[in-house]
């Protein structure tokens, strides 16, 4: 008899699942459950969209959900939201009070964006920017003859959406409760050279600053702040973080911390239930423990192993590092590792030098990278460490140390990929 399995959420982890089950010979039913009535989007291509590099259709990596269906013969459940999951008999209730139950479900809800209380609500001129609807509602916006955008949060979304006004020609304040940019991926001195290049480009910056409360009047929407002076704008774009949408697993009493926690497998505390993508802790391969890691690639990785898996085929994915790899305003940023790693301190040039690496390193091992303007390089950057903190102990291939060696790094700083600096 044939299994029957569902996927709830449908981005990129869902995606990946449905065709990893196809892929392991999985014949029966399929069922997609989205909330959404779209296939799956990059959110990552939005602001490309808002700023209208991209046409509408490429932020659809996969195709339509017509594409999909005719590769994957999935039952496509959209518009339609699970509301609640019985884990001990996988049973799923729909928002229309039907059930329906499976042998092996795949929660795959992502994340949602982080939404304070400032006294304003979405929409006119208060934004967020997470889905394509978001990056619609922004593109009207500027194209509507507004001249001038506050951005709340530092986030790599953030400082994209600082990018597109800048191009644009509008007048921009990013601010952030943090005391600087970046702050869980970059070095101190890292940030203070992105802030002050920042700065030179016109940008107006208020970090350290919490956001204590935001108004629409008719002069725009004006945002008051514990410290300074409050500021106008025509448009409030809140770019804060995101939160993983983990309710669903919560309430069927799976265990989860800031996410829900899986296994190399994907399998949650509950057997026959799986996580993947933005809505689940994986395994971080730096520190051995359960960590959110939002990557679009991590989420594909995650769902693929979970398709597998939920298909009867023993696929174990190991983690991943944090890492972020961003241009913005003719700048590159690359952070692999824990930025707040103690260790020895390596450095090629200063911040404000064509190229700027540094790196810590302890134990023998490197624990975190921030490269500045070595944007071509970042690639094989992160595939070496990676091949390093899953086990290959293998010393840098030569085209690569060549590569590394013309790009200024010397032979103290190249030791230091291949694990030869003692801490």
């Amino acid at each position: 008899m044939s299994k029957r399995y569902a996927v709830v959420g449908f981005g990129c982890a869902g995606y990946h699942a449905l065709r990893a089950l196809r892929e392991s010979g999985a014949d029966g039913e399929i069922h997609v459950f989205s909330d959404q009535d779209q296939p799956p989007a990059n959110p990552m291509l939005t602001t490309y969209y808002a700023a209208g590099r991209l046409p509408y259709e490429a932020l659809f990596p996969f195709g339509t959900l017509e594409e999909i269906a005719a590769r994957f013969s999935p039952v496509l459940h959209t518009g339609t939201p699970v509301t609640a999951l019985e884990a001990d008999t996988r049973t799923l209730t729909l928002a229309g009070g039907g059930k329906e139950s499976f042998d092996a479900i795949l929660l795959a809800t992502g994340a949602e964006p982080v939404m304070p209380p400032l006294g304003v609500t979405v929409g006119g001129r208060v934004l967020c920017m997470r889905t394509v609807a978001d990056a619609k509602a922004l593109r009207g916006r500027l194209e509507g003859g507004v001249r001038s955008v506050t951005v709340i949060g530092g986030s790599m979304v953030g400082i994209k959406i600082v990018e597109l006004c800048q191009e644009a020609g509008l007048a921009c304040t990013l601010a952030d409760m943090a005391e600087r940019v970046f702050p869980l991926a970059a070095f101190p001195d890292v940030s203070a050279e992105i802030e002050r290049r920042l700065t030179e480009k016109g940008v107006a910056l208020r970090f350290g600053a919490a956001v204590t409360g935001a108004a629409e009047t008719a002069a725009g929407v004006t945002v008051s702040f514990a410290q300074g002076e409050p500021v106008t704008s025509d448009l409030l774009v809140l770019c804060i973080g995101t939160r993983a949408r983990a309710g669903l697993a919560r309430s069927a009493g799976l265990e989860v911390n800031r996410g829900i926690v899986v296994d190399g497998s994907m399998c949650t505390s509950a057997p026959g239930v799986y996580a993947a993508g933005d809505c689940c802790e994986g395994r971080n391969i730096m520190t051995g423990g359960h960590q959110i890691i939002g990557l679009w690639a991590n989420a594909a990785y995650q769902g693929e192993t979970a398709g597998h898996c939920m298909a009867g085929v023993p696929v174990l994915f190991s983690g991943n590092i944090l890492h972020n790899i961003t241009h913005f305003m003719g700048m590159d940023f690359i952070s692999f590792g824990d930025v707040n790693a103690q260790g020895e301190v390596h450095t090629i040039g200063s911040p404000t030098d064509a190229r700027y690496v540094k790196a810590v390193v302890s134990g023998g091992e490197l624990r975190c990278v921030n490269l500045l303007d070595s944007y071509h390089i970042s690639g094989v950057v992160k595939n070496y460490m990676m091949n390093r903190f899953t086990g290959n102990r293998s010393p840098l291939p030569t085209a690569l140390r060549g590569l590394l060696a013309r790009e200024g790094f010397t032979d103290e700083f190249l030791s230091l990929f291949e694990g030869g600096v003692q801490a």
